[in-house]
């Protein structure tokens, strides 16, 4: 899944560990979520909507696969 975490988070002038804390969470997490390689939990994916005063859609984008695709 894709997200664009990164690009809120130094449109705030912040950096990971700063957002980290904000959210408390590690700033491990939220590299691998930037680099995709984490998919947040429901809990974490609405703590960092409400942060950015965006909806989950702006912030995280899932591609939907088509009915004939294997999941």
């Amino acid at each position: 899944m894709e997200n664009r975490v990164e690009a809120f988070r130094k449109e705030r002038g912040m950096n990971q560990e700063e957002f980290a804390k904000a959210l408390q969470v590690s700033r491990q997490t939220i590299s691998s979520i930037e680099n995709g390689k984490y998919n947040p939990s429901l809990e974490l994916a609405f703590a960092i909507s409400d942060f950015f005063e965006k909806s989950i859609e702006e912030i995280f984008i899932h591609e939907r696969r088509g009915k004939d695709e294997k999941k």
